[in-house]
């Protein structure tokens, strides 16, 4: 039902132009002072995208995403130390 997605960051020269990202993908947020732009494309056209992304005249450099691959399920192992502290 849901398509896989990968996180880019897009570093771009100027904002204006930078609008025309969406035709790659979906655009999250376009920073105007730091000058990039936090988009998702599809997971199976990640390489080509990127690829394309960097033949662009306003883009400086483009850089992938590691948000899902961070591990988010937490255990915890650790004994409760709150009886320690307790008066």
């Amino acid at each position: 039902m849901f398509t896989e997605r990968s996180g880019l960051i897009v570093w771009v020269t100027d904002t204006k132009p930078a609008r025309n990202l969406e035709r790659y993908g979906t655009v999250h947020y376009i920073s105007k002072k730091m000058q990039y732009v936090a988009m998702y494309v599809h997971a199976d056209k990640l390489e080509d995208t990127m690829r394309n992304l960097q033949r662009l005249p306003y883009v400086k450099k483009v850089e992938r995403s590691y948000r899902n691959e961070i591990k988010t399920e937490y255990t915890s192992n650790m004994a409760d130390k709150t009886r320690f502290y307790s008066l």
